[in-house]
């Protein structure tokens, strides 16, 4: 689930409004509601992300899209299709989406397990219901999520270049907050807690109390907050932010490179338009 807020500098309300990310029909919806409203939007931040490390079969959606895949990117692909317009009549316009050090190989959480890699997005380009976006046919949980946080960032270049073409250049940003693991049980890692308790107990051991490897949801939030300020971060073209751990306990919050494949335009815009005609298809056999 995520709440979108259609907020403007120049009124004092805000309204919210609860749509089901698993669902292209109810973010369709969701949409729907808030163009009818015609209100500019001055930052769109797309920012839910879900994984299933743990699960060793894929969940598919209501529209038979994998659960990761749909919720981290298709889901919010659609959005930007929708409400894009409503954006780009703000004063000053910014797009923000959250993604992952993990969608770069030689990222310290990209080196663990498989590595992010779309391939030839074979995975997009059947009919059937493929799991793996680079059609392989065995699930792997950490590598889906993985490649939907390289999809989110080939999607925010994709749309830089788009708008810079059409003369509306405004700053898009994608950003990683840093491996965050909240107390409690729920939350980012609720699925692989469930699945797998001691272990990731372990793994919160080591690497959030034991070795300071990870960043504080607060300070995830307040960063974020940041880069929805209009008077920070206004270069008006595509930017990757990654909050880079530095040593035990310290970050640096920086505009930095990209994976390479997360350069490549033309996979980004191949990505683009594949997504854009399984959210028409889905959309349209859902209605």
């Amino acid at each position: 689930m995520e709440t979108l807020s259609a907020k403007s500098t120049e009124k004092a309300t805000a309204e919210g409004l609860t749509i089901n990310l698993q669902d292209l029909q109810s973010v369709e919806k969701g949409c729907d509601i808030i163009l009818q409203k015609n209100e500019p939007i001055d930052t769109l931040i797309l920012n839910a992300g879900i994984q299933n490390v743990g699960i060793k079969n894929p969940q598919f959606t209501k529209q038979g899209l994998e659960e990761t895949f749909c919720v981290n990117h298709l889901a919010h692909q659609l959005i930007v299709m929708r409400l894009l317009p409503l954006l780009l009549k703000s004063k000053k316009p910014r797009l923000v989406i959250t993604s992952s050090e993990v969608h770069n190989p030689v990222s310290g959480g990209g080196r663990v397990g498989q590595p992010a890699t779309l391939g030839t997005l074979d995975g997009l380009r059947q009919h059937k219901l493929v799991a793996m976006i680079n059609g392989q046919t065995v699930f792997d949980a950490d590598k889906a999520y993985k490649d939907s946080k390289l999809c989110n960032i080939l999607m925010a270049r994709h749309l830089a270049d788009q708008l810079k073409t059409k003369g509306n250049e405004i700053p898009v940003i994608a950003w990683s907050p840093g491996l965050i693991i909240p107390k409690g049980s729920g939350g980012f890692f609720r699925t692989s807690r469930q699945q797998n308790p001691l272990g990731l107990a372990l793994f919160t051991f080591i690497a959030r109390d034991l070795l300071r490897l990870t960043e504080t949801l607060e300070k995830a939030g307040a960063l974020l907050a940041d880069l929805t300020d209009r008077d920070n971060y206004e270069k008006n073209r595509f930017q990757y932010i990654s909050n880079q751990l530095i040593r035990p306990g310290r970050h640096s919050f920086k505009e930095t490179e990209t994976s390479q494949e997360a350069q490549n335009k033309q996979l980004g815009e191949e990505l683009w338009t594949l997504g854009e005609n399984l959210i028409n298809q889905r959309v349209l056999e859902s209605n």
